[in-house]
């Protein structure tokens, strides 16, 4: 009976964040824990039964805001059946959120191409129309800069279009890795053993990866930021990236001298706010990567 009471309040929470979409502003928070409820349903039921608990589930959403909340469910039901077939197979978690944001990005990228041939939708269109149409206002007010012209509009309309990229893996990760953070804890409360991440000062990226960055860094030199070649479109959203990981790794460096020089925990989780704060420490982190910097460290 508590196994199916706690499967029915996990059905009406996964309901409920589906109603939710529909509310302005919540939605952007509700997407990010969407998947969690139904991650937590695949794991603890038998299949039969969660196949009915997500009818059910979808049935009343259908009900209640027609077939455009199907779509929304349907694209995060996906991701969340396969992050809880990865749990149940005990999966190490880096593999299962590498396929979970894979997962989501093919389902972004076969969304956009469906609404464009189906639906005549151009996510790029209505971007560069909503970006003309907002200058164009503003021009009319007498709000825009001294100066501005066509061609800084046109510029930062296409730095913004190329970003799109980076912007769709940065939204898939930090879904993967919202739902993992949240679900993990709660399946191990309820006396399911789920892998979890490597610890902080485990971080650390192959040393190859140095040698990658340095021929990004190169070609992105090497190529003009306009344009809408593939290189460039690739380079703008590629060396961005890598210096996130990198950043990651300087993280990683912190937590493993706080753990060998026994620091106060505080310290590098204040050190990792200032990678953030100013990406160019990122440095630190292909240093890292480099050099056996960890060694100097190394309790003798």
């Amino acid at each position: 009976m508590k196994t199916g009471l706690k499967s029915i309040l996990w059905s009406a929470a996964a309901l409920l964040l589906l109603l939710s979409i529909a509310v302005p502003v919540l939605n952007a928070l509700v997407a990010a824990v969407l998947m969690v409820p139904t991650v937590i349903l695949y794991t603890t039921l038998p299949r039969r039964s969660f196949i009915l608990h997500i009818l059910v589930v979808y049935a009343a959403a259908f009900a209640v805001m027609g077939p455009a909340v199907l779509i929304v469910g349907l694209f995060f039901l996906v991701p969340s059946i396969i992050m809880g077939h990865l749990y149940r197979k005990q999966v190490p978690a880096r593999k299962v959120l590498t396929v979970t944001v894979v997962t989501l990005l093919a389902e972004l990228l076969l969304e956009l191409i469906l609404f464009d041939l189906l639906l005549d939708f151009s996510l790029l269109r209505e971007i560069r129309t909503l970006f003309m149409d907002t200058v164009n206002e503003l021009s009319k007010q007498g709000l825009m800069p001294a100066g501005w012209t066509a061609e800084l509009t046109d510029t930062y309309i296409q730095t913004v279009i190329h970003s799109i990229p980076m912007a769709i893996i940065t939204v898939s990760f930090l879904f993967a890795v919202i739902t993992h953070a949240i679900v993990r804890p709660i399946l191990w409360s309820s006396g399911i053993s789920v892998p979890g991440l490597q610890q902080a000062k485990d971080w650390k990226l192959p040393r190859i990866f140095v040698f990658y960055y340095l021929i990004a860094l190169l070609a992105d030199m090497a190529t003009p930021d306009t344009g809408d070649s593939f290189m460039t479109v690739m380079l703008l959203n590629l060396v961005p990236l890598m210096r996130i990981a990198f950043s990651i790794q300087a993280m990683g460096l912190f937590f493993f001298i706080a753990h060998e020089r026994r620091w106060h925990k505080a310290v590098p989780l204040l050190l990792s706010a200032i990678v953030v704060i100013f990406p160019p420490l990122s440095l630190i982190g292909v240093l890292d990567a480099g050099f056996p910097i960890r060694k100097a460290f190394k309790k003798p």
